[in-house]
């Protein structure tokens, strides 16, 4: 049996996609580009790869298990953990490490969103070969970092320390900066993007909770002998309320002393904004996105449209505008105010009582 490990993290309701991302049916179930596949199917494609399919585990909201299963039927139902509250990422991981610990005693895990794009699958599975060798050969955290292409605002950067080769320790984490750092982390050329993308062994990550999130360790480890059993859910359920809402990347990446960087590129892409798919998508000859539907501009530049496959839009004279509708709602703004989406859906829920959630 094979001691390499994934780990799919699912459980986001990704917002800031209103109104194609919905409570219901978040950005990771949707088909953005018109392959017939999810972004969590993709990521599913991705890691079956280089990971036995029965060693993969989906991370999710007890809300989503049918909408898992139904578009990953090659998991069964034990492969899909299941929270019952959001609680960030470090309870999330802490949770699928304990299961894996469940199973053996030795592991090597990749821990991964599931909702990210990578357009160099060789080059990332090249990547992901070393960094697995490289955990199981050293006492490390490793996390992937993406060599910047712009001074992107909406990532978190790493910064290496000085030496040779694609494999660095690491200096600082930095969470997102403001135009002027970003141009000056990007000039440096010393800080990747933080991909969120983890590799480590079972032992290692065990011993950084331990270290480094006491609190959240004890609470799993007390119920140590109901994972993998038909005693677990019920426990993940009564605890899960009671763990600190924290990152991984706050809670132990960045306090740890044994963190590594993985320099790579592989046409990596966080889908987390309309600004992000914007950038990735094919563009016209004056830089507007139509995304799977029928649209025709006039006098428009730097838009991104997103709507039904059966409607037609007819665009005059707006320029760096996002128009989306999904369903029963209909979103007009300006590409640029996109960080606000968030402010409208709480404004929209309360006002309506959570109807266009």
């Amino acid at each position: 049996m094979s001691q390499n490990y994934c780990v799919i993290m699912a459980g986001g309701v990704g917002s800031r996609f209103w109104p194609f991302s919905r409570t219901n049916r978040p950005k990771q179930f949707l088909d953005f580009f018109g392959t017939g596949r999810s972004l969590l199917q993709l990521t599913y494609d991705r890691f079956r790869k280089i990971i036995p399919a029965e060693n993969i585990l989906v991370v999710s909201n007890v809300i989503y298990k049918d909408t898992i299963l139904e578009q990953l039927p090659e998991l069964n139902e034990n492969q899909v953990l299941l929270e019952p509250h959001r609680r960030n990422t470090a309870p999330c991981i802490a949770y699928a490490m304990n299961r894996i610990k469940a199973i053996t005693d030795k592991a090597n895990i990749i821990v991964a969103p599931s909702d990210h794009l990578i357009l160099k699958e060789n080059e990332f599975i090249d990547v992901l070969k070393e960094g697995l060798e490289f955990v199981e050969n050293n006492d490390s955290l490793l996390t992937i970092g993406i060599k910047p292409s712009r001074p992107e605002t909406g990532y978190g950067y790493i910064q290496i320390n000085d030496g040779e080769g694609n494999l660095r320790k690491v200096k600082t984490f930095t969470e997102k900066p403001n135009a002027e750092l970003a141009k000056v982390f990007f000039e440096t050329g010393e800080f990747y993007w933080n991909s969120g993308i983890f590799l480590w062994s079972l032992s290692t990550i065990d011993n950084a909770f331990e270290r480094l999130l006491p609190d959240v360790a004890s609470k799993f480890s007390a119920g140590k002998n109901l994972f993998n059993t038909q005693d677990e859910q019920n426990f993940i359920n009564e605890i899960y309320p009671t763990c600190i809402n924290i990152s991984i990347d706050y809670g132990v990446m960045e306090k740890a002393d044994n963190v590594y960087v993985l320099c790579a590129d592989i046409g990596w892409t966080d889908l987390g904004t309309w600004g992000s798919l914007y950038e990735m998508s094919n563009k016209d000859e004056n830089q507007n996105v139509a995304l799977k539907c029928k649209t025709v501009f006039y006098e428009s530049t730097d838009n991104i449209v997103a709507l039904p496959q059966d409607k037609l839009a007819v665009i005059e004279g707006l320029s760096g505008y996002l128009i989306a509708e999904s369903d029963n709602v209909l979103l007009i703004c300006k590409k640029d105010e996109e960080a606000r989406i968030r402010q409208f859906v709480n404004d929209v829920t309360v006002m309506f009582d959570g109807e266009f959630q």
